[in-house]
């Protein structure tokens, strides 16, 4: 027994130590590409060319003063950045990097994620409302709003493709893709999935809760050293994830290579999920607030709604037949029409 849980902490310390190495370089990878699309250096001095950037930028945060506001609660104020970051890395517990490469392989993998995802919303609501502030304050009500409006259609995106896929874990949603990726016959999915992962993630041009320009940065504006860190650390790591749900949900995962190379392959569509984001915030003007709401409730919902109705009700005309084999039986002319 001890020798299993010390096995199981040996793979939660060897999944969280690249991952926080990751985020701390996704900074920089996001700061390179922004640089690139605006015309201009970017990071280029500490390291080479600019490559220890993120190494000097927390150290020099780690070494800054923590404060406490005055009038706040300072136990929420202290524990709110943990719960975030908590949350953040708890997510890649069941995310299978390759066949049997997971640290938990959950039979209901996706639930957990679900869960997960909506626990986040508690570490930004603390932190604005335990700073007495009303810049945090408005902040942390915005994207509680905000995360609840769109997980919503997340969670029916979700359906459609627990439907398909026939399965909950996460590795059997990623096997149902062996004959197609579900992004083919699910594209307009996929863009929705996307979309609703920006608003999710508190990312451009769905950043309202840290809107500079009036909320001086939002339900984070009180903190500052480690707090802030945290914080930072914790919305990286959540991009992450989503970038690697959407891998997995759509992209067919570690699918296209032997089982050697698999993780390799995995982190490459990774990759590519993570210059979409990057991408997104250099091209596109933020949203006005009731434009958010718009967009989340009367254009994502209905959509989302509509394929749901529309994958169940092809499976139940068609025997169950999943979409990547009807596109493969249909393309061989195989399918009885």
């Amino acid at each position: 027994m001890l020798l299993f849980a010390l096995y199981t902490l040996f793979k939660a310390v060897a999944l969280a130590i690249p991952l926080l190495l990751s985020v701390a370089f996704l900074t920089l990878a996001e700061r390179k590409v922004l640089a690139a699309m605006q015309r201009r250096r970017g990071p280029n001095v500490v390291g080479l060319l600019g490559m220890m950037q993120p190494i000097a930028d927390g150290v020099k945060m780690i070494f800054k003063e923590t404060l406490f506001p005055s009038l706040s609660n300072k136990i929420l104020f202290a524990v709110a950045p943990f719960i975030t970051l908590f949350l953040a890395v708890s997510g890649w517990a069941v995310i299978p990097l390759g066949e049997g490469v997971v640290l938990s392989d959950l039979d209901l993998g996706l639930l957990y994620i679900f869960g997960i995802s909506s626990l986040g919303v508690y570490g930004v609501v603390l932190a604005g409302w335990s700073s007495n502030s009303r810049y945090a304050f408005l902040g942390a009500l915005r994207s509680a709003a905000q995360m609840i409006s769109y997980e919503v259609s997340i969670g029916l995106i979700l359906i459609g493709i627990l439907l398909s896929s026939g399965s909950l874990n996460l590795t059997q949603v990623v096997l149902s893709q062996s004959e197609c990726w579900f992004v083919i016959p699910f594209f307009p999915l996929f863009l929705l999935f996307f979309v609703s992962a920006l608003a999710e993630t508190n990312r451009p041009p769905f950043d309202l809760p840290e809107a500079e320009a009036e909320l001086v940065s939002g339900y984070n504006v009180e903190y500052s050293a480690i707090g802030f860190v945290l914080f930072f650390i914790g919305e990286y790591a959540n991009i992450i994830l989503m970038s690697a749900l959407i891998t997995i949900f759509f992209l067919g995962g570690w699918l296209g290579a032997g089982l050697a190379i698999a993780p390799l392959v995995f982190l490459i569509k990774l990759l590519l999920v993570l210059f979409l984001f990057i991408w997104v915030r250099a091209a596109f003007p933020r949203y006005r607030y009731d434009q958010l709401m718009r967009l989340g409730w009367k254009v994502f919902l209905p959509l989302a709604l509509g394929w749901v109705m529309f994958i169940s009700s092809w499976l139940f005309a068609f025997d169950w037949l999943p979409f990547c084999l009807f596109i493969s039986s249909a393309v061989d002319g195989s399918v009885n029409w």
